[in-house]
């Protein structure tokens, strides 16, 4: 009872009472109320049906090393510039040669775990040069660039050419949409507003950064090498971009307020979705304003209503991100920054309690315009890696596709590669051949694959309003239902993080019929008022589906209750 207390919150005293694990008290079960059926879902976004594999493509996999440009550069070359070693592994802020054709080559290999999106980080043109500029790197430093080249994609010089680390003969980036296509995968792609290349602090101006060039190669604008107090935009036509407050590390900060900005980046943008982008990562979201994002999400979506736009609004608190999902402030999505720091907190230590999810989840009552909408993830490329044993992956994704939210898995992590590494501590080293054949044969892909297969084929675990029945300890339960233009599914969840195999007893609200297990194949049939019991191995997961409507009373109350719908 503690469990369904401390996650649903108040609800009604006797549905507590009908709703209980291990009760063996009769209770007198309510009458259907209406012979209508009513609509039970978490969303019914589009988006939400997909899962995500989060690549950083440079550091994937090259698949042609002719566009490697191992000699640009001169005095500050791009190619392979290594770190010192932390803690016996060298990071490296030089290009490693991924590009479009390793993403293409291995695409069979991303569809074959289950997921259905791949999110790149962005394409736009950078600097032919390593910075020279910038703070020193060292093992735990986060925006410090000096010595770093423009591998990950986040400085743009022009938003309108493809890098040409990235593409090949007959593969730029539309012919590589169409063939991920092919296999079954969407495009996500990463862009950016707040800022392109860094643009001051450098000893010597560098060509690139700090500029901003146009579709036919025109020079729009130059930072000059100054810092953004010293700007002149008003008398200066080559400082009219930016602007002149400091923003991150030495970026050259867009003005947000200068229409030609927003004509400059909304074309880009637009061209990337005619090329094929299926969906939208924005980098850096929070720091332009909500008039900016409103007009960038008109004119994105004038053309194109139902385009999916997710934002980074680096933020363990809800009340950062909150903002950002309102309809009046362009109904975007956000990276679930806050459950994402109580899944680590949970996850990566065996004795991690499932309790502290609970008010992170906000299944009802949402702080979010609809917290099912969001992506939830675990790490990326800006943070340590998860830090886990193998079973902690496991537990990590069999709760992350199976509760609510978009699922986004950062790449490697199928093998928890380089698992605890922050950015220039190993986080965002090469993949390559040789992790994705040591991947094929680990545990943890094992496991992930037949999960995300399961999120993959049940739209209740894609879309299902969730209701929690317990989560504490090692232990959760929940349903996922869905009941919506015809299609009624529901899915029952049970999880156990723990080292010994444990026993569900759910004794009431479990609805009569054949439930069916898609991770054994078997079914188990369940009379009225029999109730369902089942044991889940160590570090396992059981997902039972029912193809019916929903007539259990119980059920229905907890799915109607005023306490946890926010109705």
């Amino acid at each position: 009872m503690r469990s369904l207390v401390a996650v649903a919150g108040p609800i009604l005293l006797s549905l507590l009472i009908l709703l209980t694990f291990g009760c063996n008290s009769p209770v007198e079960q309510r009458e259907v109320a209406s012979p209508q059926r009513p609509d039970y879902y978490g969303t019914l976004e589009p988006f939400a049906a997909e899962a995500i594999y989060f690549v950083l493509t440079d550091r994937f996999v090259n698949g042609d090393p002719s566009n490697d440009h191992r000699d640009q550069g001169g005095r500050n070359p791009t190619f392979d510039r290594p770190l010192p070693e932390c803690d016996g592994v060298a990071g490296n802020v030089g290009y490693l040669g991924g590009d479009f054709r390793g993403l293409v080559e291995q695409a069979e290999y991303i569809a074959e775990m289950g997921f259905t999106t791949v999110w790149i980080t962005p394409i736009a043109d950078n600097p032919d040069q390593a910075f020279t500029g910038g703070e020193p790197i060292t093992c735990d430093s986060i925006l410090t660039d000096h010595g770093k080249a423009g591998y990950h994609g986040y400085w743009a010089v022009n938003f309108y050419r493809t890098d040409e680390h990235l593409v090949s003969d007959g593969l730029d980036f539309s012919e590589l949409t169409v063939a991920l296509g092919k296999q079954g995968l969407k495009t996500m792609l990463d862009i950016v507003a707040n800022h392109g290349s860094p643009g001051w602090t450098m000893p010597e101006p560098q060509a690139g950064f700090g500029w901003i060039v146009d579709g036919n190669g025109e020079l729009l604008a130059d930072h000059s090498n100054l810092p953004p107090r010293a700007l002149d935009p008003k008398d200066n036509p080559l400082h009219h971009f930016f602007r002149t407050e400091p923003s991150l590390a030495e970026l050259a900060s867009l003005d947000p307020h200068n229409p030609e900005v927003v004509d400059y980046l909304a074309g880009a943008y637009l061209r990337w979705i005619e090329q094929g982008a299926d969906a939208f990562r924005i980098d850096t979201m929070a720091y332009m304003p909500h008039e900016f994002w409103i007009e960038i999400g008109e004119r994105i979506r004038s053309r194109y209503p139902y385009f999916y736009m997710v934002g980074e609004v680096f933020s363990d608190d809800p009340a950062d991100l909150t903002p950002w999902t309102l309809a009046e402030n362009g109904g975007f999505s956000v990276l679930d920054f806050p459950l994402q720091a109580r899944l680590r907190e949970v996850f990566e230590s065996p004795d991690g309690d499932y309790a502290r999810l609970a008010e992170r989840l906000y299944l009802d009552e949402s702080p979010y315009r609809n917290a099912y909408e969001l992506v939830t993830f675990y790490d990326n490329h800006d943070m340590h890696r998860l830090g886990a044993e193998d079973e902690g992956f496991i537990n990590i994704h069999n709760f992350l596709f199976t509760s609510r939210g978009i699922p986004a898995v950062y790449y490697g992590s199928e093998m928890g590669f380089m698992r605890g590494r922050r950015e220039h501590a190993g986080n965002r080293n090469y993949f390559g051949l040789e992790g994705i054949e040591a991947a094929r044969q680990h545990p943890i892909r094992d496991h992930l694959g037949r999960i995300t297969q399961v999120r993959r084929e049940s739209i209740a675990l894609q879309k299902g309003r969730q209701v929690m029945l317990e989560l504490a300890g090692d232990r959760a339960a929940f349903y996922r239902v869905y009941q919506h233009g015809g299609i009624s599914q529901t899915a029952l969840v049970l999880l156990n993080k723990g080292s010994a195999a444990t026993r569900f007893d759910l004794v009431y609200g479990v609805q009569a019929g054949t439930w069916y297990s898609p991770l054994d194949g078997q079914f188990r049939l369940v009379e009225a008022g029999q109730g369902l019991r089942e044991t889940v191995g160590a570090n396992g997961v059981q997902v039972l589906l029912l193809d019916e409507p929903i007539n259990e009373p119980t059920l229905q109350g907890l799915l109607d209750s005023p306490a946890i719908s926010g109705r």
